[in-house]
């Protein structure tokens, strides 16, 4: 029975012995535990397992003891865990206190960065080659003899970044390769193509590089000249010149000039990314390069579990479900949009992507796509633009019923918003749907090209708030802090299912820009007598004689159901819907403290400058007694993973936590009063 070779590697340094039957059979046991990751929770699935190969090339190349290493984006980063002595821990992966889905340089001196945004690595990679020479050159100087203490210290310290093609048509990508052919320093770019982001990629750069897949004959040649030069020690720098100039010759003939070797780039590629002894080779060769190089490594998305590899948009980060039993016509991984719907818009079922049975919406993020695509149907004017992020967002039928007005710019956030501007300045009225925290990379074109302006766009903020088992890089809770200083900016938070439709309805119909934040949950049906959606009015829910709760988005419902329990304690709190941060509505919010009430304010937000901050802002402004306002939300700490239920009990945003608040503000003030 052959041995398992996974649980003995302690440290890459452990792959030095093994032969090339060895290293095939842990890239197959590497894929059997990430298979056995996706049957337990949600992981990143796809795109790990088109690493497997790339990653132990690497670590049996390079020593990133010493040399560096970043991946770009850090989701296809559990292989190299497994093999960086984390093994043992890697079924702890996306729980709270296991193990983070990203790198994280607090588990491992081999993770440099905590790498959840795409674009980030050519950058970091550059800067850490620049810093690494800067300081050696300094030790030279300082201590002329101190190459002879160590051999490392005479070696140049490469620095590599692993970046997917996705990201590479991030603009902060492009602005670090002008920069690294310019300095002309030796980083080393793995151009990861598997010819997807999390979406099947777009721009004409994934047009370019599926050009260069289809010229392997330029690599051939060029890799040629390299091994020939080299042999030739006498006449190689007449060689070199001269078969460099008719390499040029041919590279022109056959693609009209390399990009990356425009910017400064030495290119190689396209490499077969899952042979391991051919990318071993190839590695060893761009080392010893002293100039920029690129590497284009073409890999399979869930190469080795073939579902994954037919859909790897679905199999990007399965929940258990899926991976046991497939993906199926009502599984989350794939939209669906009611019957009645359809209806009310004038398609058939056939027009959506998914024949379905008539049903009610349940998520936020759900009921936001509807009502864009009721908009979209009602309005011409309307047109939606998303950032890379076409499935998290669930705009896939919007994608289908309205193509010439759905665009996705790629990982370009920052894009996005200037296109979105140029967009209502002819007279449209885009809606830009992006993640909150990715949302934070176009802050300046907010300020510069939407509010300053005055233009009306609406930026749709889905999973604003803690989302789980992403982590710190993923968790919307800034948003608030960071928009509420732009004049002209509407903010506003639907708190239940009911506040969606007409809330999207009024932003569009600003001639302003506004923000509509929504979490990555559940959105609760909160029932009763509904107040329409009014410029800068909230709505009281329920009346307290002892104070009453302001609520800001997600957390309605837990107030309403906090409130409801307390009766049994012998509390009387009432609940306010506020549903808009700015304007806020101070003649609801602050009547509390006016009669001599507790407020208590919640939202999933940051506690400097959010929600809560607004109000007690507003408090000053008015001399009102804040003694007793209280505010919750996201303390001065980044929160780590785990799931979305466990950190909000933990920051004490649910049920409990809010019935714990309400009971220790009574019992402070019945103290005051003894």
């Amino acid at each position: 029975m052959t041995q398992n070779i996974l649980p003995t590697i302690q440290s890459p340094h452990d792959l030095t012995s093994l032969t090339k039957p060895q290293l095939l059979q842990l890239a197959d046991e590497i894929r059997e535990e990430l298979c056995r990751l996706a049957e337990q929770r949600s992981v990143h699935f796809a795109s790990n397992l088109g690493v497997v190969e790339l990653c132990i090339a690497l670590h049996t190349v390079f020593d990133f003891t010493y040399d560096r290493l970043i991946w770009d984006t850090g989701h296809q980063v559990y292989p190299h865990k497994m093999l960086t002595g984390r093994y043992q821990q890697i079924g702890t992966i996306r729980t709270l206190g296991g193990l983070m889905g990203y790198p994280n340089p607090a588990e491992s001196d081999y993770d440099l960065f905590v790498t959840g945004h795409a674009g980030c690595s050519v950058g970091a990679a550059l800067g850490m080659k620049c810093g690494d020479e800067l300081l050696s050159k300094k030790n030279e100087k300082s201590e002329p003899h101190a190459a002879t203490h160590s051999a490392e210290r005479e070696l140049p310290r490469h620095s590599v970044a692993v970046i997917g093609d996705g990201a590479l048509a991030s603009g902060v990508v492009l602005e670090a390769l002008c920069h690294a052919g310019w300095l002309k320093k030796n980083v080393t770019v793995i151009l990861n193509d598997n010819n997807m982001s999390i979406c099947p990629r777009v721009g004409g750069l994934g047009r370019y590089l599926d050009s260069l897949r289809m010229h392997r004959t330029y690599l051939t040649l060029k890799c040629e000249v390299h091994r020939l030069t080299r042999k030739i020690p006498t006449l190689g720098n007449v060689f070199e010149r001269i078969l460099g100039n008719l390499k040029t010759a041919i590279k022109a003939g056959l693609l009209g000039g390399v990009l990356f070797e425009e910017l400064g780039f030495q290119y190689f590629g396209p490499v077969d990314g899952h042979n391991i002894t051919q990318l071993q080779r190839y590695l060893k060769m761009v080392r010893e390069y002293k100039e920029p190089v690129l590497l284009h490594v073409l890999t399979e998305k869930g190469r080795g579990y073939q579902p994954a590899v037919q859909d790897p948009t679905a199999y990007h980060s399965p929940s258990p479900e899926v991976k046991k039993n497939g993906c199926k016509k009502n599984s989350r991984t794939q939209t669906s949009v009611s019957s009645r719907l359809l209806k009310q818009i004038d398609l058939s079922p056939k027009e959506a992507i998914i024949e379905c049975e008539s049903n009610q919406p349940s998520s936020y993020t759900e009921w936001a796509r509807d009502s864009i695509l009721r908009l979209m149907a009602d309005d011409r004017r309307v047109c939606v633009i998303t950032a890379a992020m076409c499935q998290g967002n669930m705009l896939e039928p919007i994608r289908e019923r309205f193509p010439d007005r759905f665009f996705d710019v790629g990982i370009c956030e920052s894009h996005a918003v200037v296109f979105a501007a140029g967009l209502a300045k002819a007279g449209m009225r885009p809606i830009v749907d992006i993640y909150s925290t990715f949302m934070q990379r176009s802050y300046d074109q907010i300020f510069q090209e939407v509010s300053l302006q005055k233009l009306p766009v609406t930026l749709m903020l889905d999973r604003a708030g803690i989302v789980g088992a992403d982590g710190p890089t993923h968790h919307g809770v800034f948003d608030i802090a960071y928009l509420r200083p732009f004049p002209n900016l509407t903010i506003m938070a639907p708190g239940c299912a009911e506040d969606v439709t007409p809330m999207l309805q009024f932003a569009v119909s600003l001639n302003a820009p506004a923000v509509i934040r929504y979490p990555k949950a559940a959105a609760p049906v909160i029932g009763g007598e509904f107040h329409p959606v009014e410029y800068g009015k909230a709505e009281i829910l329920c009346h307290g004689t002892d104070g009453m709760i302001a609520a800001l988005g997600g957390q309605l419902a837990d107030a309403m159901t906090a409130v409801q329990r307390l009766e049994s304690h012998g509390l009387d709190v009432g609940v306010i819907n506020a549903r808009f941060v700015k304007p806020l509505d101070t003649s609801t919010i602050l009547e509390p403290l006016r009669c001599g009430q507790f407020l208590i304010t919640i939202e999933e937000g940051t506690l400097a400058g959010g929600f809560g901050s607004t109000v007690l802002e507003s408090a000053a402004e008015e001399h009102l007694d804040a003694r007793q306002l209280y505010r919750l939300g996201i303390p001065d700490a980044y929160v780590e993973h785990g799931e979305r239920k466990e950190l909000l009990a933990n920051l004490g945003l649910d049920v409990s936590g809010i019935m714990r608040c309400c009971e220790n503000v009574v019992g402070n003030l019945q103290k005051e009063l003894v």
